[in-house]
């Protein structure tokens, strides 16, 4: 018999709240995590806001935080998450095998010290506009820690929590951009199943809200540069009126768990994660296939893999980052893969509230399913004004709403035309 893969825990910290219950709680109340930048001085950018964390300290959740000194906000985030998932599995106070526990993380880079890199290279350049590699070396030699370039590697998330926890089983990280989360949860899921873990700590974590990522998504016009006295109203998926996503950041992270695991031990069971789907565009690097054969692709597989029809789906926790292509390909992918039921299954967006936190959104999303099954009731598309008539299903517009939710499909579509989409239930006995 095939191994079940449930959710025993979940921790998260997002631009709306330092828990799962205090993001959960500002998500209904139509509440945005979008305010002007203040991590760095942006005044001169073309975009002036982004979704943040503000008021948070690491100094609760690890045992050294001295050991952290160096470390980028993406572990820092990744390390609060872990240390709530892990309490909120009953794991921090039981013993459990660490040889049978492993991690699987979505995670960005980690540019912690972006102006010590500028300050390097103007010493390295010359007056002919060439840069001078004994320059740059020079100004990196003086300036530049070892350790601090090593805490920047994206895997430094998932190696801290195995060290933090003493987790020797299997340790990944996957950098899929937007995906990434959705993947590491997905591949962790087929650890358990075939019997190379029996739990996971599995999400992701991020932060570009530096001077050289609002730089390169404002080159590449992905980003919102509008509503700048109310940044507020910035993210506007599916509206005829968006303009690009808004950056975010953040971590989710969950504790999968076999199912006969988890009984042994008496935990406390979040849902059921029953299916995973995954594809590839083979297309451009930044646009989404028009056709949306990519995202139809992981949908069709996820809700095969789950042994579940169109029909059975009763909410869809949308990609839906705002911008113009994204949301149309989207809504076209949902339509050929549920076709006539399409229009009946409400799907939503909280990027909307929450900003895109890139590698952390598709664990970030999957929490937001998981909560609407134990609450039914659906996280709302914030902003929706002015519908596109080529967004024409039902997004949840605006405010929350009471439903009957016992299965989800999470999607998440990242650039370089990486596609993933997980199903998650309520758990059954």
């Amino acid at each position: 018999m095939a191994r079940r893969i449930v959710i025993t825990g979940m921790g998260s910290v997002t631009p709306l709240g330092l828990t799962y219950e205090e993001t959960w709680r500002n998500l209904l109340a139509s509440q945005s995590g979008i305010r002007p930048i203040f991590i760095f001085d942006a005044a001169t950018f073309p975009t002036t806001f982004a979704a943040q964390v503000a008021d948070f300290d690491l100094g609760g959740y690890v045992r050294n935080p001295k050991a952290f000194a160096l470390a980028g906000r993406n572990v820092r985030f990744a390390m609060a998450a872990g240390r709530m998932a892990m309490e909120d599995a009953g794991l921090l106070s039981g013993p459990f095998d660490g040889r049978r526990f492993g991690i699987y993380m979505g995670s960005g880079e980690g540019i912690l010290d972006f102006m010590t890199l500028v300050d390097a290279i103007a010493n390295g350049t010359r007056d002919d506009g060439q840069v001078s590699a004994v320059g740059f070396a020079e100004m990196g030699f003086k300036r530049y820690d070892g350790l601090r370039e090593l805490e920047q590697e994206p895997n430094m998330p998932a190696n801290h929590l195995a060290a933090e926890y003493g987790l020797w089983g299997p340790v990944f990280s996957c950098l899929t951009a937007c995906a990434a989360s959705t993947q590491a949860i997905g591949e962790a899921t087929d650890l358990i199943r075939t019997g190379r873990a029996d739990l996971m700590l599995a999400g992701g974590t991020h932060s570009m809200i530096h001077p050289l990522g609002v730089t390169g998504f404002n080159l590449l016009t992905a980003i919102s540069t509008d509503h700048k006295d109310e940044p507020w109203r910035a993210s506007r998926p599916f509206d005829r009126d968006r303009g690009g996503f808004v950056l975010g950041e953040g971590s989710t992270i969950m504790v999968l768990e076999d199912l006969e695991h988890a009984r042994k031990r008496g935990a406390r069971i979040w849902g059921e994660v029953t299916g995973f789907g995954t594809s590839a565009d083979a297309y451009r690097m930044t646009d989404i296939h028009p056709e949306g054969r990519g995202p139809a692709a992981a949908m069709r597989a996820a809700l095969q893999d789950a042994a579940v029809g169109p029909a059975e789906i009763d909410y869809i926790s949308a990609h839906g980052t705002g911008t113009t292509e994204n949301d149309k390909v989207e809504t076209l992918a949902v339509k050929l893969v549920f076709g006539e039921y399409a229009p009946k299954v409400p799907l939503s967006s909280v990027k909307s509230a929450l900003g895109h936190l890139i590698a952390a959104a598709g664990a970030t999303e999957l929490m937001t399913c998981v909560l609407a099954i134990r609450d039914q009731v659906l996280p709302p598309t914030l902003n929706l004004e002015n519908p596109d008539p080529e967004c024409d299903l039902d997004y949840v517009p605006n405010v929350a709403r009471k439903a009957k939710v016992e299965v989800c499909l999470s999607n998440s579509f990242g650039f370089g035309g990486q596609n993933d989409s997980l199903v998650v239930r309520r758990f059954v006995p």
